[in-house]
């Protein structure tokens, strides 16, 4: 690198185009004993390198070397300009008044073109600090000089900043206005860092403007970018874990963050990004329900941005250590206050979560029974639910529900929790995943809540079972967005199937695998992301429960539709024209008496645990009680339809004694059976029978299946691979696929059965134009979910519905493999016969031998849908 002015000076612009050269090659500029001014650049180069991707200290400790040649070198645009960067890295690092003052004396130092870019940057330090109308101001002036000097960099990042700022005050539109402006500017650039920070920008306006899926693409497209440069990206870190939290991955936000702080705090990084940091934290960690972490996270950032004298930021931190107090049971007037005073602060920061600290401070007063103070509060944040992003008008009809509940006006309860549920009906539906859709239900759990209340107290069992049904089992509601024709993501989840099957073998054979579990993992994260981007494309919520209609479709049948309210479960009994409301047990009571179920089952699919038969149907006549209570005598004598919450769906209801011998299928809801009920099965009737491998029986049952249905088409060994099953399972009339299942708990989507190259996932079965109208999961775990959102189940099963079948039967516990096969072969009988799959399943668990072993695999497999 010489050191000719030209070449010196041209490093400062290549520090965002190419940070990594740039620092290089200013280090050789000063390695060649250059004169002042010369040496002033480098030593600013080198000092923005380390203050944005390095080591503060390193950076302030260049930062004042170069303000010193400047003056040595008799330059005042020169130390006009370093005084600038040396602000922005003083106010980083805490040091807030001495940043200001570095800015003043800038401002100065420097004229005309030099003063706008300080300007610029004192701007952008206000922003950091909170204040919002002073860096308007100061970019306000700077514009006009950029843009008269022919400054293209500066006047986009001039133009970037002045849309962070409104969105920051939630003007959304002028944001997008300043956005494509400076994006345009860039294009005619080779800045490729802040090309990279103006996607991520764009990311930043599509998550306030509530297109999720659009954020979560853009953020991770910067990320590449950033790769590509080798920056840090701890701004993205914290923009892209609000959209985690406002998808419902708050588990996920708070991962990232804490990592996060965990690179910050190793290489000495800002200050400022730590507290902004710890601020998501905080909130993720609230939103996982961890309050006791959000509470340490929130206290030590609100430490940190009074320190850094930044007001804006500290009242969000404040709101977010009350949240957590609250949701940990400290709840006091002295908690209303503060709630009030941050509401107060916020508001007159312009920010847009003011209206969630009043809903705050007015859930808080209504729980201390200080009705008065709770309407003023609550008044407040009702406000913001006629406009702005679909979350903050949530937040406003949250307020005016719980302002009837005050009033004790029922009707009003209702109407706002429906004009609030309506709101995230509209905003689910933007979302293509179908993990997003379930996971975004949880915003809704209050409304849903308070409608259930307030239909209890007044409404009479059919308005419950309408607001039972209003908010569980969405995702099911409508078919899931079809995964786009994407290549590289078809190239992913074949390498994902190669890999997999790679750690398997590696694993049976004792080999070592944390290589390929990494990759794995690697590829999981790339799948997850890239189905997260889909957009949704279907109109409106779903079709709208009608009890009438549910009540003339089940003719004979009874609906048992289990509701939870306070703790407890309530039974709705929907036949025979009218809706029936009992009572039973505590829901917690229930949970934990079903996992005892579980590992009951588990022990009984062994040899030698015959004496556990009686103890296991012992704890199904606890289970009738915790669960039907009074209800099980009502039943009559007809099928029954049982329609647990999603925290009861491991719950093996055929081990129940008013329900062991009765034609029995389970559905997520009312409204999925109805859907499910009136499914057709698809012309031609072609029966598709898989073998997967590594069975224990081998798959037994399939060559006497085969027999049976004629010229069924029949995979086995390497035609068991997933593009050939799915191909073959696609608009097929019956399908029975005997092949291993896994659970995944940590990632209910990536559950699978085995097949000869790799697993077969649900986002495999979600790529099917329409799955199989009947379909038979013969192996363990198949029937196994996650509960997730407010009332939402993810898994195998789940995938399969939405998308076409009718009926599943899988089982959701560990099983003997050789005694399936006795129970699959009595099942299709009664298939053959035409019978339905509950019909069917009933008869052939009478038909099972009656031993502990193969009574605990008959109770373990469940009928799903109405098929």
């Amino acid at each position: 690198m010489t050191a000719g002015s030209d070449s010196v000076l041209g490093l400062l612009p290549r520090v965002f185009a190419a940070p990594n050269d740039a620092l290089a090659e200013a280090e050789q500029v000063l390695g060649a004993d250059p004169p002042p001014l010369h040496a002033s650049v480098a030593h600013q180069v080198i000092g923005i390198w380390q203050r944005d991707f390095g080591d503060l200290r390193i950076a302030l400790h260049h930062l004042r070397r170069a303000r010193d040649l400047a003056a040595r070198a008799d330059s005042p645009e020169r130390e006009a300009d370093v005084l600038a960067t040396l602000g922005v890295a003083l106010v980083h690092a805490g040091r807030t008044r001495q940043g200001l003052a570095a800015f003043e004396r800038g401002v100065r130092r420097g004229t005309g073109h030099t003063r706008a870019r300080v300007l610029y940057r004192r701007a952008y330090a206000w922003w950091v600090l909170g204040h919002h109308p002073q860096a308007l101001e100061d970019v306000r002036r700077a514009i006009p000089v950029l843009r008269q000097a022919d400054d293209v960099i500066w006047t986009a990042r001039a133009l970037t900043l002045r849309a962070t700022v409104h969105l920051a005050l939630g003007a959304v539109d002028r944001a997008d206005a300043d956005f494509t402006a400076a994006e345009r500017l860039w294009d005619t650039t080779g800045q490729e860092h802040d090309k990279a920070d103006a996607v991520e920008s764009r990311g930043l306006a599509a998550f306030r403007s509530g297109d999720i899926p659009a954020a979560l693409r853009l953020l991770d497209e910067a990320e590449a970018r950033y790769a590509e440069l080798g920056t840090p990206t701890f701004m993205l870190n914290i923009r892209r874990c609000e959209v985690l939290m406002a998808a419902g991955l708050a588990p996920e936000a708070l991962a990232e963050a804490d990592g996060a702080i965990a690179v910050l705090d190793g290489i000495g990084g800002q200050s400022t990004r730590k507290a902004e940091l710890l601020l998501v934290a905080a909130r993720a960690a609230r939103l996982a329900g961890d309050p006791h972490t959000a509470i340490a996270r929130a206290a030590l950032a609100v430490r940190l941005f009074a320190a850094q004298r930044r007001g804006w930021w500290g009242a969000h931190a404040r709101l977010v250590l009350i949240e957590a107090r609250a949701a940990a049971g400290r709840s006091s007037g002295r908690l209303v206050a503060d709630a009030a005073a941050v509401a107060e602060q916020l508001a007159a920061f312009g920010a847009p979560a003011a209206p969630e600290a009043s809903l705050l401070a007015g859930r808080i007063a209504l729980g201390l029974g200080w009705t008065a103070d709770a309407e003023r509060h609550l008044a407040v944040a009702a406000r913001s639910r006629h406009s702005g992003p679909p979350l903050a008008r949530v937040t406003g009809w949250a307020a005016q529900a719980l302002r009837a509940r005050a009033a004790g006006s029922r009707r009003g309860v209702l109407e706002a929790c429906r004009r609030g549920l309506d709101v995230l009906d509209d905003h689910r539906m933007t979302l293509g995943a179908s993990e997003l859709r379930a996971r975004a239900t949880e915003q809704g759990a209050e409304l849903a809540a308070l409608a259930q209340e307030a239909s209890r107290s007044r409404g009479g069992p059919r308005r419950l079972l309408v607001w039972s049904e209003r908010w569980r089992a969405t995702v099911l509601s409508a078919p899931p967005t079809r995964p786009p024709a994407d290549p590289a993501l078809l190239t992913s989840l074949t390498a994902f199937r190669t890999i997999a099957a790679r750690a398997e073998e590696a694993r049976m054979e004792a080999r070592p695998v944390p290589a390929l579990e990494r990759e794995q993992r690697r590829l999981e994260r790339e799948i997850r992301s890239r189905t997260l981007h889909m957009r949704g494309d279907a109109p409106g919520g779903g079709d709208r429960f009608d009890v009438d209609r549910l009540l003339a479709r089940l003719g004979g049948t009874q609906l048992v539709e289990l509701a939870v309210l306070d703790g407890r479960v309530h039974v709705l009994l929907c036949g025979q024209g009218r809706v029936r409301r009992f009572e039973a047990g505590p829901l917690a009571a229930a949970e934990t008496e079903a996992e005892h179920v579980q590992a009951a089952l588990r022990r009984l699919a062994h040899p030698g645990a015959e004496h556990r038969l009686p103890v296991v149907e012992a704890m199904g006549r606890r289970l009738e009680e915790l669960l039907l209570g009074r209800a099980a005598a009502r039943l009559g004598p007809g099928p029954v339809v049982v329609v647990p919450p999603a925290r009861l769906h491991r719950v093996p209801w055929a081990l129940l004694p008013s329900l062991r011998e009765r034609v029995l299928s389970v559905s997520p809801s009312a409204g999925s059976w109805l859907r499910a009920h009136g499914t057709e099965p698809p012309p031609g009737g072609r029966h598709v029978l898989v073998r997967g491998p590594g069975l224990a029986s081998g798959g037994a049952e399939v060559p006497d299946l085969a027999d049976r249905y004629g010229r069924p088409t029949v995979l086995e060994h390497d035609e068991t691979r997933v593009p050939r099953v799915l191909e073959e399972l696609d608009g097929a009339v019956l399908a029975h696929i005997a092949a291993h299942g896994t659970f995944r708990a940590d990632a209910p989507l990536f559950s699978s059965l085995r097949m000869a190259d790799g697993p077969l996932i649900v986002h495999d079965f979600e790529r099917l134009d329409r799955s199989p109208y009947r379909i038979i999961l013969s192996s363990c775990d198949t029937a196994r979910l996650a509960s997730v959102g407010a009332d939402e189940l993810l898994g195998l099963v789940t995938a399969l519905l939405p998308l076409g079948t009718a009926g599943v039967v899988a089982s959701s516990a560990p099983v003997n493999d050789a005694a399936v096969v006795p129970l699959m072969l009595a099942l299709h009988k009664g298939l053959s016969a035409g019978l339905s799959l509950a019909e069917a399943l009933r008869d052939a668990r009478r038909a099972l031998p009656d031993d502990a072993t193969h009574q605990a695999t008959g109770w373990a497999f469940t009928a799903f849908g109405a098929a």
